[in-house]
């Protein structure tokens, strides 16, 4: 019985490192652990430490499973060349790639999981590899980087209140609009309670740029119509517990304009959302942006509550007492 079960036991293990073996076949491997095949190589300098790079990217899991695409973000990414620091940061792979090079690379998960196996999502069993397939766009030094950056950021900035201006006429709205600048629409009312600071919230939402490129959505059809791939994802109201600053400016302030129930439509201006840094590949700096709410359930949380006096008692205002003060903006 033993020796039967050392010879299944061989037989698997060979099926196993033959799986591997055509998971790599015809590729090379960095001395990191990446494995890796340049499909086009071209004349021209590689990137050094400390320059910054312009590339495309496709993220998948070894079955084909998209998980992320710059090309349908609509906007290349950027990074600096550094120190390679863990398994799929890239930095041995980057310094390979002239201008307009592309690139296979596989990671193996198992090294990437290594020591928190908690962490790995079921897209990734053991023995698979995170896939990428890269295109190296531009290659600049530091300083001239910094210096793109800043003239497009002053150009987005100038272009940013022109361009929200064009779109609230071209779709003939009429919203409302905050003291900081958060423009709304409530497109379906209710008559429920409103939240407060300290309640938890749970929203559905679907966001966008002025141009209609939706970035993300809670809801399935609408990722789904956007061609957004988030594999592993469950698509359901997120939780947010109002008051605790985990959210843009724009949603901390207008959830609390909204009743249970209601349907909601933000403009939301860069000052208030993610400024001029942007967040990701799909939301530039100084970008306005669009998000269609649904305020699905308020939870009632703790709030600060003045103590009633004791009974017979008339509670006495304290003279001089000091308003609080307004929490600086960052």
């Amino acid at each position: 019985m033993k020796k039967h079960f050392f010879y299944f036991l061989i037989a698997a293990l060979a099926v196993f490192a033959s799986k591997a073996n055509a998971q790599t076949e015809g590729l090379q491997k960095t001395d990191k652990g990446s494995f890796y095949k340049i499909y086009t190589a071209n004349p021209g300098d590689k990137p050094k430490l400390n320059d910054v790079i312009t590339f495309n990217f496709i993220q998948k899991t070894d079955k084909d499973s998209v998980l992320f695409s710059s090309y349908t973000a609509g906007r290349p990414a950027q990074a600096q060349i550094q120190e390679w620091r863990a398994l799929g940061d890239m930095m041995d792979i980057f310094p390979l790639l002239a201008v307009k090079d592309s690139a296979l690379v596989k990671v193996p998960t198992d090294s990437v999981f290594k020591g928190h196996e908690e962490a790995r999502p079921p897209f990734f069993p053991k023995g698979s590899y995170l896939v990428f397939i890269i295109k190296m766009e531009k290659i600049q030094s530091l300083n001239d980087a910094i210096a793109e950056r800043n003239a497009g950021l002053e150009k987005l900035k100038q272009a940013e209140a022109v361009d929200r201006d064009k779109y609230i006429a071209a779709h003939g709205l009429k919203p409302l609009t905050t003291a900081s600048g958060l423009k709304y629409i409530i497109t379906s009312p209710s008559a429920k309670k409103k939240p407060l600071a300290g309640d938890t919230v749970l929203v559905n939402y679907t966001g966008k740029t002025l141009n209609g490129k939706v970035f993300d959505s809670s809801v399935e059809a609408n990722a789904k119509a956007a061609g957004l791939e988030q594999p592993g994802r469950t698509y359901e109201p997120i939780s947010v517990v109002l008051g605790e600053n985990r959210v843009i400016q724009g949603w901390e302030e207008g959830l609390l304009l909204l009743n249970e129930g209601s349907k909601a439509t933000f403009i939301i201006p860069s000052s208030i959302g993610y400024g001029d840094r942007g967040n990701g590949p799909a939301i530039p700096g100084y970008s306005t942006l669009l998000f269609d709410l649904e305020l699905v359930k308020v939870k009632p949380g703790k709030h600060l509550v003045a103590p009633k006096p004791a009974a017979g008692k008339t509670p006495v205002k304290k003279v001089g007492a000091k308003k609080p003060v307004a929490k600086k903006k960052n």
